[in-house]
């Protein structure tokens, strides 16, 4: 039964594939965990923007600066 879920989970990932993730608020007043999160993805400045492969570690990332960011996916 793990294999099974293992794999569905991949799939879901393969269909996801990229996404961008554009800092949109400040980080005034921000807790120390959400700047943490955002240096680690490479955001500097409000508006800068990168392209990541989704996997399971960047969902628990987005899942705890999401209401700093906006994030949508990259078409092939």
């Amino acid at each position: 039964m793990p294999m099974r879920k293992q794999n569905q989970k991949e799939k879901l990932r393969w269909i996801m594939g990229k996404v961008r993730i554009t800092l949109k608020r400040s980080l005034i007043g921000q807790g120390h965990k959400s700047r943490e999160t955002i240096k680690s993805l490479g955001l500097k400045k409000i508006n800068s923007s990168v392209e990541k492969e989704l996997d399971n570690s960047l969902e628990g990332m987005l899942n705890v600066i999401n209401h700093l960011v906006s994030i949508e996916e990259v078409s092939k």
